[in-house]
Formats: C-alpha cells, structure tokens, sequence
C-alpha cells in the first residue's frame, strides 16, 4: 500500500497557505488490511478509515459511476487496483486533484491543477464532474474563498447544463445549506451569488435572492441603485469585519422582500420588512437552517429600517426598540443585530468607511437599561400590593427613565 496526501491540504500548502485539514489517499490497500493495521472504518458510503493515532482520515483509492440523480447516486468501486491517477479523476476541480507523497515531498499533478493555481482558474478535472449536482456549490464558495479566482468558461458551461438538466433540484437540504453556509463565511461572499447566478442555479436554490437583481432603489439612498448589487456589497462587508455566520444570514436575508416589491411604486418599498421576514422563513424550512442564524435574520429583517433611524428617537421609541429586539433578554443577539445593520448602512456605494453612530448608541443605551434593577422594583411594588402587569409598567417606566436621562448626558 501508498499513502499520499490529497486535496486541500496540497492546495493551500501550495498557496502558501495553512489550516487546512489533512485528508490522506490509500493506494493498493483493502479495507481488511486498514483493519489490521489498527485503522477504524468509518465510512457508510465509502471506505473511509480513522488512522488509530492521529484519527485523521484515509480513504481507500476509488471510482465513481452514476446511477440516479443527486448526490447519492453512485456506484463506488474500491479496490486494490484503483490508481492515484483514477483516484484524482473523480475529484471537482484541477486544483483539488493534486497529491503529494508525505515521504519524498514529490508531487503528483496529473490533471495540471498547479498551473490553474498559477493561473487562478476554477476548473473541473473530466466530464464527471456533472455526475455530482453540489460541485456546483462547492465552485461556488470556493470563489468566495479565493475570490481572484475565475471559473473557467468551459466549466461555467457545463454548470449552466446541470442546471437546465435539473441536478440541482436534487440536492438535499443539508447539503446546501453546509455549502452556502461555507461561502457566506469566505474573503467574499458576494462572488458565491455572482457564480451560482451566472449559471442559473440562484433562481432554482434561493429564487428570493436571485428576483433582487434589477430591482431599482431610491438614489439618494442607494447610489449603487441595484438592490442585488447592494446585497452583494452588504455581505462583502460582513466579510470585512469577519461576522459569524449568523450575521452573514442575516445580511443575506434583510431585504429580500425587496424582490416582491410591486412595480408601480418603485423605487420605494414600502413594508418590504414584514415581507422579508416570511420569504427567509421560507429559506430557513426549505435548507433547514440553523435556528441561531433563523432568529438573528427576522429580527434584523424586521427592524433594521428601525435601527437606522435610531438616532432620532426618544427614550419611549428606543425602549420599543430593545423590546422589539428581546434585547434586554438577549443582548448577545441585539449586538449582532446591530452589526449586521451596520453591514448593511455601509454595503453602498460610497458609504464603505462611513461611521455608524446607531451600533455604540443603542448598546450604551441597552447597557443603561438594563442596570435598572428591576429585582428591587418588583420587591417594591410587591410590598405595596401591586401585581401582574402593572410591576412591569414600573420597571419599563424606570427604564425610560433612565434611558432618557442617558441621552440628555449624551455628549
């Protein structure tokens, strides 16, 4: 048996890059013999092993032929006799069928995928390639990641196929969302839409977000007019500041209602908010989406008109807020609503580098709120036979309170 090391790891070392994991290709060998050696099978579907003492993964060389549609649809033939060269065959792309020997450093690169790094070009290995509808995907945050990169115009092609072909409406929620998820977190998301529309698989995967493009804005607040194009430039910026995957969810669904905006009142969108909240709910049940990053994009979607404007209201309106926000139960969650919005205030052309006075406001005034201490209100109030509601309306009156005697000490 040989092992080589395969796939992202090769790729990013040849990069210069690191943090990869380390996946390994095992040519010659038998799952009998990896069980002998000591080495624990873990894969259902194909003869994956964890290696007994650094539990990273081997996998047995194989090939791949199509038997249905999606992703599952495969006959795998593991033997012996599978070469490294047939192995990197089923691979994506060029540059992910590359392997090194972890012995003599020597490597392998049988499908040129060095010089497309060199060139930076995403491009597939063979034809194969269409047998596997989330390739389509993983081009697609691969382009997040690395987005100098292009994809190949013969690749592209062969994209827009599968997709007139109807593989990716095969492709199970899990899978999605894992691929979407991993180009909303890459260096520029904004690229993972440019790619997954260029091939027409937006309109099939997230049709909410793929209507956005062409739909115009008012001007003076959007110079970049597009409200696709404003989309791009709000989940770049969630990039820049390197926000969790919760806040890039959000940012990717805080104006989908947009989309459904009706033609004779644009460029205005009045009550977009309410209706961006049911088209991402309908995002979250169909990819099944994590609740965390679900709850974050309705309160953002919902209230980030409110939040821009912030800096006009009152103690009663921004207590409304927090309350609106469930911020002074969740404040960990307000603060990454307050990103986001932030996100999207600079996601337009020319305000990139303008300040958003509203994020420090309202967590200082969240902060004063919640210094009220409302155990000792609800004592009182207790004491003086006041119950039920009426002990809440003392402790938001308190809060107000202190809200605006925060705001009259503003500087």
């Amino acid at each position: 048996m040989k092992v080589y090391l395969v796939g992202g790891a090769v790729r990013d070392a040849l990069l210069g890059l690191s943090g990869s994991d380390r996946d390994w290709l095992v040519v010659g060998s038998t799952p009998e013999e990896m069980v002998s050696l000591g080495y624990q099978p873990v894969g259902k579907d194909f003869p994956v092993f964890l290696h007994p003492e650094t539990r990273e993964e081997y996998a047995l060389a194989r090939t791949e032929r199509k038997t249905a549609r999606g992703y599952k649809g495969f006959a795998v033939h593991a033997a012996p006799d599978v070469t490294l060269e047939e192995d990197l065959a089923r691979r994506d792309l060029t540059i992910n069928a590359i392997a090194q020997d972890p012995e003599s450093g020597e490597i392998f690169d049988p499908y040129h995928g060095r010089k497309d790094l060199d060139q930076k070009v995403l491009r597939h290995v063979t034809d194969a390639f269409r047998e596997d509808p989330v390739r389509i995907l993983r081009i697609a945050r691969f382009a997040s990641r690395f987005p100098d990169f292009e994809v190949a115009t013969e690749t592209l092609v062969l994209m827009k196929a599968m997709v007139d072909e109807g593989e990716v409406d095969a492709l199970v929620s899990e899978r999605v969302w894992q691929e979407v998820a991993h180009g909303l977190m890459g260096k520029q998301p904004s690229r993972m839409l440019q790619v997954l529309r260029a091939c027409g698989a937006l309109q099939r995967l997230l049709p909410e977000v793929d209507r956005l493009y062409g739909v115009p804005q008012r001007a003076e607040y959007h110079p970049e007019i597009d409200t696709g194009i404003h989309l791009e430039m709000v989940l770049d910026q969630s990039a820049q500041c390197n926000a969790s995957l919760e806040v890039r969810f959000a940012c990717l669904c805080h104006d989908l209602g947009k989309g459904t905006t009706p033609a004779d009142i644009l460029p205005r969108h009045i009550g977009h908010e309410q209706r961006s909240v049911k088209l991402l709910q309908s995002i979250c049940e169909r990819w099944r989406v994590p609740i965390e990053c679900k709850e974050l994009a309705e309160v953002v979607a919902r209230e980030h008109g409110n939040i821009h404007q912030s800096l006009e209201f009152g103690a009663e309106a921004v207590l409304r807020l927090l309350i609106r926000c469930d911020a002074l139960r969740r404040p960990e969650r307000f603060a990454q609503a307050l990103i986001a919005c932030e996100c999207d205030a600079r996601g337009r052309l020319g305000f990139a580098e303008k300040p958003y006075p509203q994020r420090p406001r309202l967590l200082k005034l969240l902060d004063t709120a919640q210094s009220v201490d409302s155990a000792a209100i609800s004592a009182q109030a207790l004491q003086e036979g006041v119950t039920g509601m009426a002990v809440g309306k003392r402790i938001d009156a308190a809060r107000e309170a202190a809200i605006a005697l925060a705001l009259v000490n503003a500087p």
